[in-house]
């Protein structure tokens, strides 16, 4: 338990100084939201440049509200390349560095190890309790396994009385970075005891606008929940999808509608059931493998996990048989969208990217837009893809559009984009998200998930009883 002299120290948020290893996507949101809730922060990164714009007020990273929220709280904000500096104006420390995945699909430790070892030799040289915090997703086992070692081999000291080590992972969105920290539906606190979860709690109770459920447990317990978590959510998607592609070929059917009545039975949800694309990014996919690979490493049958990305992997195909069905002769493609979902220039397991590279390797003219990703996902796009320079640009120069990411600028799309020269269009819209006066103006709207028949006039309608 914690004694009445630490309640007290952990009384207001001005009281205690959190610190944060790992600056990158997620860390430097952490430092700022940390720091718009009353706490001392303090940022380390190996790398020099982000710790330098960290202290020059810069965000080092794009995402929506990060900067604004920087420039609010500057003076609780500093960052530094050194451990002891860090440790000795901190008292918990957040590790929250890349866990890439091996040839195995696991998560590899070993910038988390680095990250405490470093912290470890550092702490040789304070006196008092001290908290640190596994933020980054990691394989069950690992905090309380080699990470833990490694912790206390570098300290010198036991977790327990004068060593606190917890694993708290992030349920966020590149995208919504800040919201979703202020917002959690849930904090989950794997905590190698009392004290430690304690003392987490009240940071977390501090820092959060939306009063989350608050789950503790020991940590592979918490290591598990996070990748079940992440896999529980793409195989909502791929039975969407897979609904959807069932409506492809029902004549009638739609997807749209067969999944909101779904998503109404309290035991499904209405989250993550829409049929449209499939997933990507920096953790569904790595984390269903790994997943899928936690299991096989068991002796475990994890059949689910490994159907949910064969279907999410059959989704490319699925795109580009829409495309070459409705395309015409020498047809130019335009894809809008290239990054994995809107608001972020994070284009890891796009499915745009995928969909522009296998029908530029098919012998395609494609050209692509995205005015947030644009730049990142150029790097990745096969040389026979043309990026164009703005959205008008892009339907400009095509026989035939897909929008691949439901971005609220293609929402404000007018009808005169896909119809002012006058040339014939086929536009694919998966996501459902052009407007009506968009979709009355094309000449052919394909909606995937829907059997190929003129827009239908007359709406399925949901009546609440009286």
């Amino acid at each position: 338990m914690i004694s009445l002299h630490e309640q007290r120290a952990l009384t207001g948020p001005d009281r205690m100084t959190l610190s944060v290893v790992g600056l990158g996507k997620l860390g430097s949101p952490m430092l700022a939201v940390f720091a718009h809730k009353g706490f001392e922060v303090v940022g380390l990164d190996v790398n020099p440049a982000f710790v330098s714009a960290i202290n020059e007020g810069r965000a080092p990273v794009e995402e929506p509200g990060l900067q604004e929220m920087i420039d609010r709280n500057r003076s609780r904000i500093s960052a530094t390349t050194n451990y002891s500096d860090m440790v000795s104006q901190s008292d918990v420390t957040f590790v929250i560095v890349p866990t890439p995945s091996g040839a195995d699909c696991f998560f590899t430790n070993r910038y988390v190890v680095e990250a405490v070892t470093k912290l470890g030799l550092a702490l040789r040289a304070k006196k008092g309790y001290h908290l640190v915090v596994v933020t980054s997703t990691v394989m069950p086992g690992s905090t309380d396994g080699e990470i833990r070692k490694a912790l206390e081999s570098a300290s010198g000291r036991s977790v327990g009385a004068d060593l606190g080590l917890c694993y708290n992972p992030e349920f966020i969105a590149l995208g919504s970075v800040i919201n979703d920290m202020l917002r959690p539906d849930m904090i989950l606190i794997g905590e190698s005891d009392e004290k430690a979860g304690d003392i987490l709690e009240r940071i977390y109770t501090a820092s959060t606008d939306s009063h989350p459920e608050i789950h503790r447990m020991n940590c592979v317990n918490a290591e598990l929940t996070k990748i079940s978590v992440n896999t529980f959510v793409t195989t909502k998607i791929s039975y969407a999808n897979m609904i959807a592609e069932l409506c492809d070929h029902l004549p009638g059917a739609d997807a749209h509608v067969v999944s909101t009545a779904i998503g109404a039975d309290s035991r499904i949800g209405k989250k993550y059931i829409k049929g449209a694309v499939g997933y990507g990014g920096p953790c569904f996919p790595r984390d269903n493998k790994a997943f899928a690979a936690l299991g096989r490493s068991l002796g475990v049958r994890c059949d689910l996990a490994e159907a949910t990305d064969s279907i999410n992997d059959h989704q490319v195909s699925r795109m580009v048989a829409f495309v070459e069905s409705h395309l015409p002769s020498n047809g130019c493609i335009a894809i809008l969208g290239l990054s994995y979902k809107p608001n972020t220039p994070v284009v890891e397991a796009s499915q745009g990217v995928l969909l522009a590279d296998h029908l530029a390797t098919s012998g395609h003219r494609v050209v692509v837009f995205d005015a947030v990703a644009g730049t990142a996902a150029a790097s990745r796009l096969s040389g026979n893809v043309t990026v164009a320079g703005s959205v008008d640009d892009a339907i400009r120069q095509s026989d035939l559009v897909v929008v691949m990411t439901p971005s609220p600028e293609y929402a404000k799309l007018k009808a005169e984009s896909f119809s002012g020269d006058r040339r014939d269009r086929v536009v694919i819209d998966p996501w459902r998200i052009l407007s009506e006066d968009v979709r009355s103006t094309v000449r052919s709207l394909v909606i995937p998930g829907r059997s190929n028949l003129p827009i239908e006039r007359h709406e399925t309608r949901c009546v609440k009883a009286a």
